[in-house]
This record gives C-alpha cells, structure tokens and sequence, in this order.
C-alpha cells in the first residue's frame, strides 16, 4: 500500500502529458473547497437562527419544567422546591401557572395564553429584558405587543379573563344553581406591554401566580409546574444539558416519580424545533449537491489520468502489482484530493464563522425586523465531522469507477 500512496503522489504532482487534467484536478478541489466550506457556514447560521430563539424562549420558558403526569396541575411546597433548589446546578425552582383563557374586551374576545409568574420569576424576568418598572402587579396583567396591537389593549384597558371551563359550568349552572358563586369573572387591567418573541408576543398575558390561579379555577397551592434554570452566568447549552441529567435523575429517586414528569423546552415546542431542524438538513442535503458535482468532476480527472499513463500502468502490471493495488493508487489520488479539499474547506468555513461571530461583518437585511443586527452563528462540532466524513466518502465512492477503469487498462494486451 505504501507503493500505492508513492505512485498516486507522483500521478498527482508530475508533469502530466495532457494539461487539461491539471485544470479539472484544480476545478474538482476548487468545487470541494467552497461546497463544504458553503455548507458549513450556512449550517452555522441556522444554528444561530436555532439557538436565538431557544434563547428567546427562555426569557419566559425555563430550559426544564417539572409537571404533572396526569391532569394539569401539581401540589407545590415550599420543602419541594427547597429540595429542588438544592440539586447542584439550579439557581432556581419557582412555581408557574399557565394555561389557555378568554381575554374579553368590549369589542373583541380572544383565546389567549395566561401564564403566572412568582415574584422571583418576575424579578429574574425584569432583569433579563432590563425593565425599570414591573411588568404587572398583583391583580393586573402585561399583554404582548401583537395581542395589544390586534385588540387595542393600551394604556389601563379594563378587560376579563376567564377559563373556558367557565362556559361549561355556566350551563351545568342552569340546572345546578349551587354553581353559581363559581361564575365569578375575574377583572383586570393591562399593566404594559412586553415584546420577546413572536409566539409571546402575539398570544401570551402574564401575571402573578395569585391572579393566574383565579382565572384558571385553580386552587391556592396549585400549580401547573415548576420553572427550573441555570445560573444566568452560566447559561449555555451545555450547562442545560448537565442540569437536565441531575434534575432527571433526582426525580427518578423521588416519591414525586409516579404523579410528575420531566419535560424539556425542546419537548415543549418540538414542533417548531423540528422545522428548524429539517431547514438544517434540508440545506445540508441541497448544498452537498455542490460536493457531489465536485466530486464527479474528479471522476473525469483521474480517468483521464488513468489513460493517459496507461504504459505506466502496464508497466506496472507486467512488474507484479495486484490488481488491488493498481486500484488503490487512484482511490488513494482521489481521497487525497477528497481529504485536501475538506481540510481547506473547514478552515475556510471556520474563519468565516470566527470572524462573523467576533466582529459581525455581514449584517441582516433590514435591521429593524430582527432584534439583532448581524447573521447569529453557532459552531457545532458534529456539524463540522458529519460534513467532513460525507465529502471524503463521495470522494472515494466516485474514485472506484476510474480505479476499475485503470486496473483494465493495466491488463490490456493491446497496450
């Protein structure tokens, strides 16, 4: 094998007879280079993309959530969530209450998301989007900015909030008269405005867990879970990760094991991480098309070298080489070319990458849609080996054709 690496390094860099071949040779390492440098960046950007809005999430959604297995709520204490808090790697447990209600005003009603807020949670809150005054108080509520804009919910409106279950005990209500001190719609005020992201934005009403729990039929020490995070200062993916493990783990060995479940933001919004997930590989599988015609291009260059050493080659034959060997000189000449072009290809995508993230050379198109000025980019590792390993398997792969080409000119007599 090592006379086969020998012989594909002189086939590579000799002069060749045909000048041609240099050219398509430096067009298939060309085509290598920016298919898999182009792929890696744009897989980068979405990754951003991704991890921007996981990021938005978080500002209301914990990474983890305990809750209930069956129903909708849990029965929190304070001994609970102190044993929580003492997992290593929570900075926080705090309780939520959250579930879907009619939002009625006097010209329009609307299904809206109510979620309840601790004051912990609403400090943390606060401070995550710098606010200076509170977002709501005790018996008022902060309204996204789509769902205000769409019903005209600004400054000190007076609205109702009220479960949907409220409709069905009003009917039940007709025949059971005892029912009726439950009809009682809760009374509020929109507090302000919030903007963090779109889906917030444009369904979501917070307010405190106190008032939350009247407007869902929900007792005073029930819950819907248990918001469970990070340190901020530690905030990343893998610190998510670790803190979902331990808390997994903790629960395991719990009597809470059987009534609550662990659940994930990804388990949460799976339908929108998985789009974003099939964007990424719908891109991978359309950009390594340029790997692939790439590729191709080299199948054409190392036949062409095939014939035109074509004496060498039987020389070769006639001095003992196998078969497989003679195989293995153009397989090891297209690899190489496979491994150089890859190698090329991923520093290049990973300069781009660096230099994007640090300084935010290309900018977004329009500015003031987006809350951030630049493209966001996100360097996985596993991206980087996925794409590496299929650009120098299709190296390969297309390698065999001219290698069978070249071991049956080494057998020609005619030569």
């Amino acid at each position: 094998m090592k006379a086969a690496f020998w012989i594909a390094q002189r086939f590579s860099f000799a002069r060749k007879r045909f000048r041609i071949i240099n050219v398509i040779s430096a067009i298939s390492l060309a085509g290598i280079v920016v298919g898999v440098s182009t792929l890696l960046v744009v897989m980068s950007v979405l990754n951003g993309f991704q991890k921007l809005a996981r990021d938005l999430f978080i500002t209301i959604e914990s990474p983890v959530q305990i809750i209930a297995v069956d129903g909708r709520t849990i029965a929190v204490s304070e001994s609970l969530l102190r044993a929580i808090r003492a997992i290593e790697g929570v900075a926080s447990a705090e309780p939520y209450t959250e579930g879907e209600a009619m939002l009625a005003t006097d010209h329009t009603t609307e299904l809206v998301m109510v979620k309840g807020l601790s004051d912990a949670a609403h400090r943390r809150l606060m401070q995550q989007i710098h606010a200076k005054q509170p977002l709501f108080t005790e018996e008022t509520i902060a309204v996204g900015e789509l769902l205000a804009y769409r019903t005209h919910l600004y400054g000190d409106r007076s609205v109702k909030l009220f479960s949907p279950e409220l409709i069905s005990l009003g009917l039940e209500a007709l025949e059971q008269p005892y029912l009726m001190p439950a009809l009682n719609i809760p009374e509020s005020r929109v507090w302000s405005t919030f903007s963090l992201q779109k889906l917030f934005d444009d369904r979501y009403v917070l307010t405190s867990n106190k008032f939350a729990q009247r407007v869902l039929l929900l007792g005073a020490n029930s819950c819907t879970g248990i918001d469970i995070r990070v340190d901020i200062r530690d905030d990343n993916d893998a610190s998510r990760e670790a803190l979902t493990k331990r808390v997994r783990a903790w629960l395991a060995q719990s009597s809470l094991k059987s009534s609550c479940r662990l659940r994930t933001l990804d388990e949460k919004y799976s339908n929108i991480f998985a789009v974003m997930q099939l964007e990424k590989w719908a891109s991978f599988t359309i950009l390594m098309l340029i790997v692939l015609v790439a590729s191709l291009s080299l199948t054409g260059s190392l036949a062409m070298t095939a014939i035109d050493k074509q004496r060498e080659l039987f020389y070769l034959r006639c001095l003992g080489m196998e078969k497989s060997h003679v195989m293995a000189i153009f397989i090891a000449q297209g690899g190489a070319t496979g491994v150089v072009g890859t190698l090329a290809g991923v520093l290049l995508a990973w300069g781009i990458c660096t230099l994007q993230e640090l300084y935010g050379l290309v900018p977004l198109p329009s500015t003031s849609a987006f809350i951030i000025n630049t493209y966001p980019v996100q360097m996985q590792t596993g991206d980087f080996v996925i794409v590496g390993i299929t650009s120098i398997v299709l190296t390969l792969l297309v390698s065999l054709y001219p290698a069978r080409k070249a071991a049956r000119i080494a057998k020609s007599e005619s030569v």
